[in-house]
């Protein structure tokens, strides 16, 4: 497995969190296999082994997105090892995922993003390094991974611009709103030096001085949301559909809203354009005085 973990980081150029993910899912996979076929070896494993382990899925009601996700991984697998010359034949190959349902992503809405940057108070290291972390999360609709790596030399204040690499290590440069640059220079002047420990070139850190990590983030991000009288579970990939959305309704065309986002299909950023035709929707009924029947 630790072949197939190299491959993934090295050739296909996957992140850390994906090869993670990937690996757990094979892990579950293998044990199925063992526990209920006795196999180890893959060159023993055929369709219907595959097949039943995803009826075991479906039984356990998960979600035809994740029995998707571990298909793909289980796919990988096999073709790697066909690669390796560990089996002669890829069984996987041709096994249909499961149809995703369509569900589209949650957003919030421009008053209750402000809301939420609002309800950072103070101006103590702690508060000053959450103001930037908002600002910079929601002004560049950055995935949390890649907000959470940013080295200090990475931010460009003076040109306006952060560099960024993303998913299969692919660098794009995405620009910086005015309240971003604000609340990083004075994160960068004010706070950050008073909490780091040592060498450490991420550009936001714990209170221990250390890189931040997600679970720090979403907590951070749960307290807020409360102060804010928020009621949605807030988490940082839905500032980032926020964003999305928010540009769309703006006038932002897709193709630049795609290279923001850095989706490697467009695709993949169409969502956003019913996103923002559900809350149009939504903010109408909700707003215009004549848009339903009065009581």
């Amino acid at each position: 497995m630790s072949e197939y973990q190299y491959f993934l980081k090295r050739e296909k150029g996957l992140s850390q969190n994906t090869i993670t993910a990937y690996l757990r899912d094979l892990d579950q996979y293998r044990l199925f296999i063992e526990k209920t076929y006795e196999i180890t070896k893959i060159h023993k494993v055929e369709r219907k082994h595959i097949e039943a382990y995803l009826k075991f899925m479906h039984k356990k009601s998960m979600s035809s997105k994740s029995m998707s996700r571990k298909l793909t991984a289980i796919k990988g697998f096999h073709q790697f090892a066909l690669s390796e010359k560990e089996t002669d034949t890829n069984v996987a190959y041709d096994i249909e995922s499961p149809k995703i349902e369509k569900t589209l992503p949650q957003v919030l809405s421009i008053p209750e993003v402000v809301r939420l940057i609002e309800a950072v108070k103070g101006s103590d290291p702690l508060a000053l390094r959450n103001q930037a972390l908002l600002e910079l999360i929601y002004g560049s609709g950055l995935r949390v991974s890649e907000l959470l790596d940013l080295k200090t030399s990475d931010i460009h204040l003076l040109d306006g611009y952060v560099r960024i690499v993303g998913k299969g290590n692919k660098e794009r440069e995405v620009p910086l709103g005015e309240m971003s640059v604000l609340a990083l220079r004075v994160y960068l002047t004010k706070s950050r030096n008073q909490l780091t420990m040592g060498n450490v070139d991420y550009l936001f850190l714990n209170q221990d001085g250390k890189r931040l990590s997600r679970q720090g983030f979403f907590k951070i991000l749960r307290k807020l949301a409360k102060s804010a009288g928020i009621e949605q579970d807030v988490s940082p990939h839905m500032l980032r559909h926020s964003f999305a959305t928010h540009l769309l309704e703006a006038g932002v065309d897709l193709r630049t809203l795609q290279e923001l986002l850095g989706h490697e299909d467009i695709q993949t950023t169409q969502i956003y354009t019913h996103i923002s035709q559900k809350h149009l929707k939504d903010v109408y009924l909700n707003t215009h005085p004549r848009a339903k029947e009065k009581e």
